[in-house]
């Protein structure tokens, strides 16, 4: 009998992420401009006309990243991130797409479009962020990296520089472009892309906007609909955190702290902003207390990894701060009365007989 892995009550549906519909209206539109029906891949993963029409509709980011590795399988074409960046619209990142057209320069239009993502997205690797000089644009690590996960990055990366060309209304808007992931023998076709040296390898994924690109005043800035819609955004962020508690917030640190190592009270205290016995009674407070939180986000993380994706056991291990691979397994064992290869062996045989891949 396969253990229970049941959400806990109040956990988020999927704690490594999840992301709105309005992604996977874009790559249907990239399968489609590569001449081909998305109907089938719809179907085959539960995707309907009314779902992709539902503005408060997401899906795990889990899910996402196979949705995307199906359509690359489908179309051939390893770059369709590139080719979702090239078809995205303002309005495909909702109302903060909206906001961030109406800002008045380039700079200021893609730092409000980062800074609103949290209303399309959440992912529990990170948070992508701009530089105070408004030159970069930073997107998180998603590692570890493999076939499933790179066209994410190239998505990104893309629907940002599109944007930039939109508002500003010129194509040479980049200086350089940073990739995490090592090369895949595309160098080329994402440089001629872009306009620009693309690095692989590199210690994060982000642009770097050419001299001058930020000061370029938007095509579309209108500051009355910016002032009101910045508004509207942020009315909308602040209800979504004001939902958190303590607890929820500690945990939203933990997952990218995790990696490679436990991080202590200290850390997440003062990334917090307040001082660890502070944080220490508030969570207390709330029947809780930091040791109890690491073990359960590991916990919850762990389920969702060894279900959810491909990564391997070792990597796991890493990515939940596990000195090594043996105290996963210990640990796992401690949460579900079973080892993490043979649950994942044990869930892979049920997805088959439902003829799920």
């Amino acid at each position: 009998m396969e253990a229970s892995v049941e959400p806990r009550p109040g956990r988020q549906r999927n704690s490594l992420g999840d992301i709105s519909v309005l992604y996977i209206t874009v790559l249907m539109r990239a399968v489609s401009a590569a001449g081909h029906d998305p109907s089938p891949l719809m179907e085959r993963f539960g995707l309907t006309r009314e779902t992709l029409t539902s503005p408060d509709a997401r899906i795990s980011i889990p899910r996402f990243m196979r949705l995307g590795h199906a359509a690359i399988e489908l179309t051939g074409d390893r770059a369709i991130g590139l080719r979702m960046g090239e078809l995205t619209r303002p309005v495909d990142a909702g109302i903060a797409g909206l906001a961030a057209q109406c800002a008045p320069t380039t700079a200021e239009a893609l730092a409000t479009l980062i800074r609103y993502s949290l209303l399309t997205s959440r992912n529990s690797r990170g948070a992508a962020s701009t530089s105070e000089q408004g030159r970069q644009a930073h997107f998180y690590s998603i590692r570890p990296y493999n076939v499933f996960n790179y066209f994410v990055v190239d998505s990104v990366l893309a629907a940002w520089t599109s944007f930039l060309r939109l508002i500003s209304g010129r194509h040479d808007v980049l200086e350089k472009v940073s990739i995490e992931y090592p090369s895949i023998g595309l160098d080329h076709v994402f440089e001629d892309w872009f306009g620009c040296p693309v690095q692989f390898g590199a210690r994060g994924n982000g642009l770097t906007l050419a001299a001058g690109a930020g000061a370029l005043p938007s095509l579309q800035a209108q500051n009355a609909m910016y002032a009101a819609l910045t508004r509207q955004c942020e009315e909308s962020l602040q209800r979504i955190r004001q939902g958190w508690t303590t607890g929820d917030r500690v945990r939203d640190l933990l997952t990218p702290l995790l990696q490679g190592a436990t991080p202590t009270l200290e850390t997440v205290a003062t990334r917090l902003g307040t001082a660890p016995w502070t944080l220490q009674r508030q969570l207390a407070e709330e029947n809780t207390g930091f040791r109890e939180l690491v073990d359960q986000t590991r916990q919850d993380l762990a389920a969702d990894y060894i279900r959810e994706t491909r990564t391997s056991l070792a990597e796991i291990a890493w990515l939940l701060g596990f000195a090594n691979p043996a105290a996963f397994h210990k640990a796992y064992r401690r949460w579900f009365a079973i080892s993490p290869g043979e649950h994942r062996k044990q869930f892979y045989e049920e997805q088959a007989r439902k003829g799920i891949r």
